[in-house]
Formats: C-alpha cells, structure tokens, sequence
C-alpha cells in the first residue's frame, strides 16, 4: 500500500520514487525485489542498516592502513631477491641463486590455503576483527625474523632453512589476512559506494608495496653494494616491528562490522554448533560455483600482480641487465600510478558495474602484454616507463573492485572461510608461484617474452570467468540487510521498496 498521503505533493512524490526505481540498476532491482516478495512486505527502519559516518572511516581507514603494513613487510622481500639470493644460495650460480630464492618467496604461498583454512572458520566463529588482529601479529613477527638470520657463510645450510621457516609464518598469516579485510571492508561499506570503499583496502596494498620498493630503491642508491650485502638489506625487514605494532594498534580499536554482528545474533547457536570441518565442506558443496569465480579472479588479479611487483625489478636486472635503482625506480613509478588510479577505478565499478571493468581490462591485457614487454626492454627512459605504466593500468583494473566483488560471491555466515578457501588456493597456485615459474621458463627456453605470454594466458582465464561473475554493484551482500550511509538514503530506499513491492506484486497477480 503507498503510505504517502494524497495531498497536493502526495502524486509527484510517488512519481519521483517510480522514476528512482526506473533508473536504478538492473541488478540492484531484481534483488530488491527479490527480497520484497520473499518477505510479502516493503522494507521498514530496522530492515535497513545505517553506518555512521565515523565508524565507516574508521573501519576503512585502519583495515587500508594494516594492509598496507601487512604488504610492506611482505612485498619487501621481491625487490630484494637477488640480493637474498647471494646472502643465503652463496655457492650457487647467479641463475640459480635466483630460482632458489623465488622458491623460498613461492613457500609462502604454499601455506597460505592452510591459512585461509584455519583463520577463515574463525573469522565466521569468533569474529573478523580478532583474526586480523592475529594475522597481524604473525606477519610482523615473520618480517622481523627474517632481518635477523645468519647469512649462510656464518651458520651454513640453517641459513635458508630459517629463512624458509620465517616465509611460512608470513605465508600462513598472510592467508587469514586479504580475505578477512576484503570481508570486514565490504561489511562495513554502504552498497551504492562499496566499490570506491572498499578500493581503499587495496590503494593500502599498493602503498605498502611502493613503500617498500621507495625504501629499498634509497638503500640501494645509498650504499655500496658490498655494504648492501653485508647487512643493508636487513633494514628493510627490522621496521616490520614497529610498524607492526602499529598496525596491531589500529586493529585492535575496531569494532565487528555490522553484517557479523547481525548474522551472529540471528545464528550464534548454529555457528557454535558446526564445527570448522562441516563449514568447509558446506562451502565446497553448496557454493563451489562461487568458489571457480573467485579463483578465476583471483588468479587474473595476482597474476598480474605478481608479475608487475615481485618479478619486474628482477626481471629488469637478471634478464635485462639494468642496474637494480634504475629497476627499482620503474617499479615504482608503476606502483604510484596504480595509487593515483585505484580509488578511481573503485569509483568507476560502482557506477558502470564490476564486469565492465573487469571485463574491459582482462581483453586488454590480452592485446597489451607483448607491447607492454617490448617497450619495457627497449633503451633510453620512456618507453620502459610506457610499458610499466600499461601493466599497471591494467593491474588497477583488477585491483580496485576486487575487494568490493569477491566478498560479494558469499553469504555472511561462511564470507571469510569461503573467501579464504578460494581467494589463497588461486594465489598459491598461480599468483605467488608466477616469479619462480616465469624465471623457470625464461631460463629454459631463453624467451624474454615469456612473461607476456603468461599474462595472455591469464587474460583468456579472466576473459572466460567474467561471462559467469554475477554483477554486484550497489547490490545487498548476499545474507546482509541493505546497507546506507545516511537516514536519507535510508528513507529512499525504504520509499522506493514500496514501489517495487507494488510492482513485483502486480506482475506475480498479487491482490
């Protein structure tokens, strides 16, 4: 029935609400009415959830800001690898130093599905404010061990077997951590602008990396390399320990988002009843559809990801002989215009949708990755900035909705776990393993192009996923009420869900 009174503004009110619903989003409109006619009535105050202003700032804020420590301390170690090649592969060649250090950096990935498989149960348990806390903890703690191992000339073989130990403890923590924050982020963000919130979380990402490449690419200029090799490139993992309690401080002033409090009040029994095995096999039963997305996302995202910062810089001094500042400094000029451009990007997705941009971008990489290559290995200063500047490009494409979109696949009860299970797998097999597989198969065939190729293949992959990825913009979380950013928006939504109650009832021959 229309509440709206029939005074003189009674009829252009509803009017105005009719051309709302007209030129909402289709997607946005078959699930509201999806959810209209399963509750026989139109949405009233306490069925829509308002986020203060405060909270959501606070919430995007720290989890941006822990994220971008997390990825500091992790993505540190690619633009040091050859250097951590000669520290602890000494009586190796150059070639093989190399390898045996993008096989230690691929370990940690090895055991990030078995972190996403124990923290993911206990984000959907205990809540996900206290596992990224944890997972916090263990990544500073990795970090910081690694700047303290021996190098091999003074303790031998437990050299890069510490090392490999401290890559494991970052790998497991690293599992629980962008799948909790993806979810906690998209929980927390209003559904019209959760694309350009929770961008947010992945420009944190990105920091995190340009910082790390900016801190060593300064050591580098600074020190000798003799000196950089004797205990330089320490300094860089000896910060992880303030900058981790930092991180751990932001976190722990949190609150649980308002998606987890709400599933935990309406099914805390049931949750505290199933245990971490029944939920793991429920997702992969009931939700394996989800799950090929994601990992079909996933890989199209780190792919490119990994390519771009944990091979590029070595590529640039392995393969093409360039001095390791020169190789730093294009790196990061990529990693700055991914900053620049990903808030944008996330803005974009949630105005045009998430399979455009996705789509838009995974053809291009297709079309782009030989030039991209070629003008990265020819002389003088722009063309390589050109080519880096295309990859990243194409890398903010898949960064920015990515957060906003993959937790968009689940519902809340199982979001984290699912995530978990999904987003690490796909990293572990492809995205974490593409330096040590690319340098493999450069070494193997002498192709310097050979990176190219590898993005073509995760283009097509990409290409194929996008046909069966559910749009997702400015719609509900699947499980969640529909989220707002303000009692205005939420008077809208409530206004316009009575027309489309009496729409959806008119087309089902509803009196």
């Amino acid at each position: 029935m229309d509440v709206m009174p029939d005074g003189p503004s009674g009829p252009h009110r509803t009017e105005g609400r009719r051309e709302t619903v007209a030129t909402m989003p289709r997607q946005v409109r078959e699930e509201l009415s999806r959810r209209l006619r399963r509750r026989k009535e139109a949405f009233r105050a306490e069925d829509v959830q308002i986020v203060e202003p405060p909270l959501l700032r606070r919430a995007v804020g720290a989890s941006a800001l822990g994220n971008c420590m997390e990825w500091f301390d992790f993505g540190v170690y690619s633009y040091l690898a050859a250097t951590i090649g000669k520290v602890f592969f000494p009586g190796a060649s150059p070639a093989a130093q190399l390898i045996s250090s993008f096989a230690t950096f691929a370990a940690a990935f090895v055991v990030r599905p078995l972190g996403g498989l124990v923290f993911g149960p206990l984000g959907d348990r205990l809540g996900r404010q206290k596992v990224l806390a944890a997972t916090m903890i263990m990544m500073a703690v990795g970090t910081f061990a690694i700047g303290l191992i021996p190098s091999y000339s003074t303790i031998g073989i437990a050299a890069p077997v510490l090392l490999l130990i401290a890559r494991m403890v970052q790998g497991f923590s690293t599992g629980g951590e962008y799948g909790g924050a993806t979810t906690f982020v998209a929980e927390y963000s209003p559904d019209r602008r959760r694309g350009f919130l929770s961008s947010w979380l992945d420009f944190g990402t990105f920091v995190g990396y340009a910082l790390g490449s900016a801190l060593v690419t300064v050591l580098n200029l600074l020190m000798p390399d003799t000196e950089m090799l004797a205990w330089g490139w320490r300094i860089p993992f000896l910060i992880a320990g303030p900058l981790g309690a930092i991180g751990l401080y932001m976190r722990l002033k949190l609150e649980e988002s308002p998606a987890f409090q709400q599933q935990l009040d309406e099914h805390e029994k049931s949750l505290a009843q199933q245990s971490a095995g029944g939920e793991l096999r429920t997702i992969v039963r009931e939700h394996w559809r989800p799950l090929l997305v994601c990992m079909g996302l996933v890989l199209l995202y780190n792919v490119t990801n990994y390519m771009v910062t944990g091979f590029l810089p070595t590529y640039q001094t392995e393969t093409l002989n360039r001095s390791s500042s020169s190789a730093d400094v294009l790196v990061l000029v990529g990693m700055v215009w991914i900053v620049l451009l990903i808030t944008f990007i996330g803005r974009l997705s949630d105005r045009i949708g998430r399979r455009p941009v996705y789509g838009v971008a995974a053809a291009a990489m297709i079309v782009l990755a030989v030039p991209s290559f070629l003008l990265i290995k020819m002389q003088g200063t722009w063309p390589p900035i050109l080519g880096v500047l295309v990859l990243s490009t194409l890398l903010a494409c898949f960064a920015a909705p990515s957060a906003a979109t993959l937790p968009a696949l689940f519902p809340t009860a199982v979001r984290y776990a699912a995530m978990g299970i999904g987003f690490n797998i796909a990293v572990a097999a492809f995205g974490g393993t593409t330096p040590l597989v690319t340098q493999a198969l450069i070494s193997l065939t002498g192709n310097d192009l050979t990176p190219a190729f590898y993005l073509m293949l995760a283009g097509v992959i990409g290409l194929a996923t996008v046909k069966f990825l559910p749009e997702s913009a400015q719609v509900p979380l699947n499980g969640s009420q529909p989220m707002v950013g303000s009692r205005e928006e939420q008077r809208e939504l409530i206004s316009t869900s009575e027309v489309l109650y009496r729409s959806a009832g008119r087309t089902s021959g509803a009196p």
